[in-house]
């Protein structure tokens, strides 16, 4: 155990510590939440469209056109506010004008989005375009910091309201990037969009498999066994594959059709880890029926939070970071129900996520609107707490034996968490 503790401290944490501080992948973190509230907002629509129930859809089906045109309003443009919101954020990572770079941005992936008849497709600006819109952010920005950085630009003098200045800071760079793409995509006849998504073809096609998933989920978990936020470090790799996957599923739907995607956003968050990575809320329900009287305490304060889906006061207070015995069930655990649920939604017995629901929803509620209300999934979530709460329970049992021990030894100091030193 001790070898692979100092695996996880020496050989895991520093790359993946880089990853998460990464300026690029942050920028991809923070850019895409702009495109959150269009996501939300057209899965309430597409929530309300797919009520199952008789009486509520023979009501809504005259209306269900118009419900399109809020689903594919908002799922239709997510590759859209991706590179405003990642054009912004870059630029305002590398210290130039976030909006110009923003403005710049954009231009450059509506150019891309030509086709050959030189007809504007705006399909591009659905889910398929999502990493095209991440590539021409990337190389948009870059360009226009180059120039700024050398002082490649147009100055007016200093009276000139900073609105206008840098207006015209931007022009020069902005004209060479407009070059530029216009010059691949018109000139050279390159598809950008295509060339982009046959590059990574194989990572979207992996993070939709049963393997790639397990992999993503055991470094989550690795990660934040040693005290490293996994989700939020993986995000700026990850959360692009999962939106797109989800709002092609939400337009599938819309759209009657078969849903192409197992592990769309909604499918981590909602199907394995429940209440929280690690699906720990159980955890946290048997501390709430301890012998000992610093887990009850500790899970009176957990459990609220835990309920959706908020789990750093166990991870951190009981804790499960570098611990020996819970690192066990909590990395064991979301491989468990990342598998079975992978297999359950591929036969069908599940619906897989189809709507973005708040990663703060608590479990059963959250995966049954994020599958477009399907009661399966509840029952499935449900199952999903007992499993991990029996897996839970074993090494519970052990750390309490710990804990009341301590307890015992040292009744007039209050007691300490105890990790296994093994």
């Amino acid at each position: 155990m001790h070898k692979f503790m100092d695996w996880l401290q020496n050989t895991l944490m520093p790359p993946m510590a880089k990853i998460g501080n990464n300026k690029y992948l942050v920028s991809v973190r923070n850019g895409l939440v702009l495109t959150l509230p269009a996501i939300i907002s057209g899965s309430v629509f597409l929530i309300i469209g797919n009520i199952p129930i008789k009486a509520w859809t023979n009501f809504i089906a005259p209306y269900m056109n118009m419900i399109g045109v809020a689903v594919n309003g908002s799922f239709g443009i997510i590759s859209l506010l991706a590179v405003i919101g990642i054009g912004y954020e870059l630029s305002k990572a590398l210290e130039i004008d976030p909006l110009s770079g923003a403005g710049l941005s954009t231009m450059a992936f509506v150019i891309s989005s030509f086709n050959d008849k030189y007809k504007l497709d705006t399909d591009n600006f659905a889910s398929s375009g999502l990493f095209t819109a991440i590539i021409t952010a990337f190389i948009a920005v870059l360009i226009f910091n180059f120039f700024i950085k050398r002082n490649i630009v147009i100055k007016l003098p200093a009276g000139v309201p900073a609105a206008v200045s840098n207006s015209f800071v931007a022009l020069f760079p902005g004209f060479v990037i407009l070059v530029l793409f216009w010059f691949v995509r018109m000139p050279l006849h390159i598809d950008i969009n295509q060339v982009v998504q046959t590059i990574f073809h194989p990572l979207l096609f992996a993070m939709n498999t049963l393997p790639g998933i397990l992999v993503y989920t055991l470094l989550v978990s690795l990660l934040w066994v040693c005290g490293i936020h996994g989700d939020m470090t993986l995000e700026g790799i990850a959360d692009p594959i999962f939106l797109q996957f989800l709002a092609a599923n939400g337009t599938a739907l819309a759209h009657h059709q078969p849903l192409p995607y197992v592990t769309a956003a909604g499918f981590s968050s909602l199907f394995v880890n429940v209440g929280g990575t690690g699906a720990t809320i159980t955890l946290v329900a048997l501390m709430l029926f301890s012998k000992s009287k610093t887990y009850r305490d500790l899970g009176k304060v957990a459990f609220p939070s835990a309920l959706f889906e908020i789990n750093e006061p166990v991870i951190f207070g009981f804790p499960i970071v570098m611990n020996a015995v819970t690192m066990i069930p909590f990395i064991v655990v979301p491989l468990i129900l990342a598998t079975l649920s992978y297999l359950f939604i591929s036969i069908g017995w599940i619906s897989a996520p189809v709507a973005m629901v708040p990663w703060t929803m608590p479990p059963i509620i959250g995966p049954l609107m994020a599958t477009g209300w399907d009661w399966r999934a509840a029952v499935w979530s449900a199952i999903e707490l007992l499993i991990a709460g029996s897996a839970y329970y074993p090494f519970f049992k052990v750390a309490e034996k710990q804990m009341l021990a301590s307890e015992k030894s040292t009744p007039e100091d209050g007691v300490e968490t105890v990790a296994d030193e093994n």
